[in-house]
Formats: C-alpha cells, structure tokens, sequence
C-alpha cells in the first residue's frame, strides 16, 4: 500500500517534520523554517476556552426513535408519526468541575442532547436531575462562583456552598438530591436524563400545554457511595468517559426511554406551586409520564475535541411545535447559553459538523471568524432582495398568547411562592429508603464538617433550620452527627 505524503496545513508535501533548519549542526535556528513555525503556532493555540460549567464531558452520537403517537400535544415532524428517527448527539457532563477535574466528584450531571432533525437542530438541555438550585437565572453567577474557587487560595470551599445554601432555602429541594448517592452516578449510562425546565408544545391547532422531558436509563439506575466515588476518583479520575466507550465500542448501547409529562393552561392557574419554578417537581401521580420514544448512543465520535470539546447546545434551539415558558431560568439560558457558544467556539460555531444541521440551513447571516461559504458561496446577504428563492413560511409563525400581567417590575421570585420544604420533605420521607436517607445524612455530615471560619456555627444552624422544616428526622440526625446541641427554639423556628 502506497504511504501518504506528510503535508502542511496548505497541502504542501514537505520532508522536515523532526529536524529544524540550522545554521551548521550546533547553530542557531533559523526563522525561515516555516515548517516549525506553522507546527509551533498550530500547537500554543490546540485548546479554546473551556466552558465555564460542564468543563469535564463525554460525549456520543446515536438514534432517536419515536415509539408513541403524541402528535395530539405538538405539531413537531419529528413527533408527526410512530417510527420516525432522527441521528442524535449527546454530552454528559459535570458542573462545577474543570477540564481534568475527575468523573466521579459529587456534582449534579449535565444530560445535554441535539437532535437532527429535517425542521433544524432541537436541542434538549437539562441534567440528571429534576430540579436545580436556583429559580432565576440572575442568580446564577452568584451561585456559581460558590461551586468554583476561593479567589485568594484557590481551592474549593465547603464554607462558601454551604454559606450560599443556607442563606437561600429555595436549593434545598436540589441539595437534598446532591447530597444523596445520586450526587456520585456510576458513570453516565446508569442515570436519568430531564430537561428539567417546563417547556411548551403546539399543536396543529394552535393549541398549547405544558410539559416536561425525562428520560429513564435502561441500564438500571446505579450510583456510587461517597466513599467508592472518592476512591475511583483517585483511581480513575475519567471512569465515566472510559465506562462510555467501552460500553459503546463493545456494542453494548446504552438507551433511554423518552417520556413527557402534560400540563394544561387550565392547570398550570390551578397548581398548587409555581409550574414554572424549576426547583419544583410535577408529581407524576397528577401528570403522570407519557412515553414518548427511545434513545440509543452507538457511535463514539472519531475525535474527541472536534466533537464533544466543540459540541455546542442550547435551550433556544427549537422546533417548530415545541417552545420555551416563562420559566425565569429557561429564559435567562435562551441568551446566556447561545452567548458563550459565540465566544467559547466562535460566531460560526453552527458550521461545525457536530453543531451543523444535516439539512438545508437558509439564511443572511455571513462572516465573522472561521466562515465557510461553501453553502451560501455568492448568494444575496440580505433580505428582501430579487435573486433567491427563500422566503419565509407561515406555517412556522410563533404561537400567539395573552400575558397575565402588563405590569413590569422585578418581583421578588418567593413572593407568594416560597414553600421550599414540602417536596424535599416529601423527598427525603417517601422516595427515599431507609439506606437512602442513611447515605445522606452521612454525606451531608461529611461535607458540613469541612465548614470553617468565623462563621462556622452560623452557617450550620441556619443550614440545619432548614433541614428541620423540611423534616424533623434529618435535622436530628444531622445536627447529632455534626455535634450541635438542639434545643425546642431552634425546632419551633424551624415550623
């Protein structure tokens, strides 16, 4: 078989890839070998960016496949008939870790995907969680900025977490959840996916609901304990992309079950709790879970950074057929996502091929960094004009609606709307077992134990005021095992 012939990025064939240009055997370096400097320069400028969140990921192509007729609720192709399927991508990933950060830390899971679809990209971005921390995005730098580093050592701090939790009741539904075993999943492929967010679907009556995505592993829910998660962290701090890769390449294909649970306008007014407030669940015994299709992840992509480092997702990539809510978070990822795509990757990241829609993509956006005109080539960069044929089509116009409220003010996100106990309670009391809840409390207790400072016992009363109201039984067995005395004062602020 014929050898193929060492290029530069021009295409040049060139011979001199291990030896620089010299003046004699010992001399200096010469700069006209412009062979060494493309191969520097190309090297200093290999990584972009990391993201700000979700640093550390895996990442997988696959198939999506509908299995039930839902086109009663949502005018979307892809959902038009039992059998249709679309190519998928999707990323895993940590939160609040870096790039090398290890796959097993306690940290809820991004669960991002995009679907291909012939009406564009529909990406689904949620985590392995039903809910989150917080109900505003304005938030969320704040609450960030305590999951990272203390600016002066640079190290993590248990101190600032739990100083920002307990001073903001509204995260402990999503606190309770971390600090269980499903804070530490076995890997990717052993843990549900949500879109957590309330989003909306039209159908081709214009009519709209409510709903909410899961997806249900079927492989069987499996998380590690504190201590296992703190061992193979050690061990392997990459067990979660490792496990993805031999499952995959061992034709071993992790699915998913796609469900959606429905909502109607009459009863989102109705509902006992803000239906667009994601630190809230929906419980299923009201709005019971709809299948809807079936995910499976079978290709690993050739090249990690092209793929899964550049994969770029974002809430405001819709379909026809499926929308957002007045969601506050929702709302502030539509921009702030899409955002950091534009300065992580590029203008142009939507070129990409794993951010490309496989379909006809007809528009007037041009230039900026790294464009490529091989599709739109000399075609008009405006609109209207007398030379193209694309014009816009009715059918996609957005749904119309009636706000509540003409009103605008910044309303305080709790007014009216802060009961952040009943469903941690009802967490911890009735989905919980009674290994589950001894996991907590033990990893609760191992991460309360690392606060410190001036503020120490502050931040753990005001923490375990919290634990109380959501339920009695875990602030006793929290406050016995960090040591601190109860008294009725404290249960009785506590209700």
């Amino acid at each position: 078989m014929d050898s193929k012939k060492i290029t530069l990025s021009n295409g040049s064939p060139y011979f001199e890839h291990q030896d620089s240009q010299t003046v004699g055997p010992r001399g200096p370096v010469l700069l006209q070998d412009f062979i060494l400097q493309e191969n520097l320069a190309h090297f200093v400028r290999e990584r972009i960016p990391e993201r700000i969140v979700h640093a550390k990921g895996s990442g997988a192509y696959g198939k999506f496949t509908v299995t039930h007729d839902i086109s009663q609720y949502t005018k979307a192709k892809l959902f038009s008939a039992v059998g249709n399927s679309c190519k998928m991508f999707a990323r895993f990933s940590t939160v609040g870790g870096e790039k090398g950060s290890a796959d097993t830390a306690r940290d809820p899971r991004g669960f991002a995907l995009k679907f291909y679809t012939e009406d564009g990209n529909w990406d689904l971005v949620g985590n392995n969680t039903p809910v989150f921390f917080i109900k505003d995005a304005k938030k969320f730098p704040d609450f960030i900025h305590t999951q990272k580093r203390v600016p002066k050592t640079n190290l993590k701090s248990a101190t600032m977490m739990w100083d920002f939790w307990s001073l903001n009741p509204e995260s402990l539904h999503q606190v309770l959840i971390l600090m269980s075993d499903r804070g530490t999943p076995y890997g990717y492929r052993h843990m549900h996916g949500f879109g957590s967010h309330t989003f909306s679907m039209i159908n081709e009556k214009n009519e709209r609901v409510w709903v909410k995505f899961h997806l249900k592993t079927k492989q069987g829910i499996k998380n590690f304990s504190n201590d296992d998660a703190v061992n193979m962290a050690g061990k392997n701090p990459d067990f979660a992309q490792e496990d993805l890769c031999n499952a995959i390449e061992n034709g071993d294909f992790p699915k998913w079950t796609m469900y959606i649970q429905v909502m109607t306008e009459e009863q989102a007014r109705d509902f006992r709790w803000n239906p667009f407030d994601i630190t809230k669940v929906w419980f299923q015994k009201d709005f019971p879970l709809i299948e809807v299709g079936e995910m499976e992840l079978n290709e690993i992509p050739v090249n990690y950074f092209a793929h899964v480092e550049q994969s770029t997702f974002s809430p405001s990539n819709l379909i026809n057929g499926i929308s957002f809510s007045p969601d506050k978070m929702l709302q502030g990822r539509l921009f702030s996502y899409p955002d950091a795509h534009r300065y992580r990757v590029g203008v142009n990241a939507h070129q990409l091929e794993v951010n490309r829609c496989p379909f006809a993509v007809n528009n007037y956006q041009r230039d900026g960094f790294m464009a490529d005109s091989s599709y739109y080539q000399d075609k008009p960069n405006y609109f209207p004009n007398s030379f193209d044929d694309i014009k816009p089509d009715s059918s996609y116009k957005n749904h119309e609606y009636e706000l509540d409220s003409a009103h605008v003010a910044s309303y305080n996100r709790n007014e009216n709307d802060d009961d952040h106990y009943t469903q941690p309670g009802l967490l911890y009391s009735k989905a919980m077992s009674g290994e589950d809840r001894e996991h907590l409390v033990n990893n609760i207790v191992t991460s309360m134990k690392e606060i410190s400072g001036p503020k120490k016992d502050e931040i753990i009363n005001r923490q375990l005021c919290h634990f109380f109201r959501a339920n009695i039984e875990l602030g006793m067995k929290v406050a016995s095992q960090l040591s601190v005395n109860i008294d009725a004062n404290m249960i009785n602020h506590s209700k």
